[in-house]
């Protein structure tokens, strides 16, 4: 049976680029509270891991860089795309219940 086990320097860049997808993310959309802040940074750091390796491949061929990246570039960038995606998803998602009348909860 093969092993599956992942390499702990892919794992480690996946970890830090969807960390600093979650913080760029921070910088330019605030959240309103904790709760919301906690909630889109397990998301945004959840969907960096699990997605960033398609997404950083998907990406490099969409703007046509893959054959200039190494594969932890490409899982690095990929990591951050997919943690700032879900980040402002959830925001927006946040802002549109508030304004439909779906506020927060006290």
């Amino acid at each position: 049976m093969p092993n599956i086990d992942p390499d702990p320097a892919m794992l480690a860049t996946r970890i830090a680029g969807a960390l600093a997808g979650a913080l760029v993310s921070l910088a330019y959309m605030m959240p309103k509270g904790t709760r919301e802040a906690v909630a889109r940074a397990v998301a945004g750091i959840v969907s960096g891991l699990v997605f960033g390796g398609p997404a950083g491949v998907a990406l490099a061929q969409w703007i046509g860089v893959s054959q200039m990246l190494s594969p932890a570039e490409t899982l690095l960038t990929g990591s951050a795309a997919a943690s700032m995606t879900a980040w402002w998803v959830l925001g927006a998602l946040a802002r549109i219940a508030d304004r439909t009348g779906r506020g927060p909860r006290p």
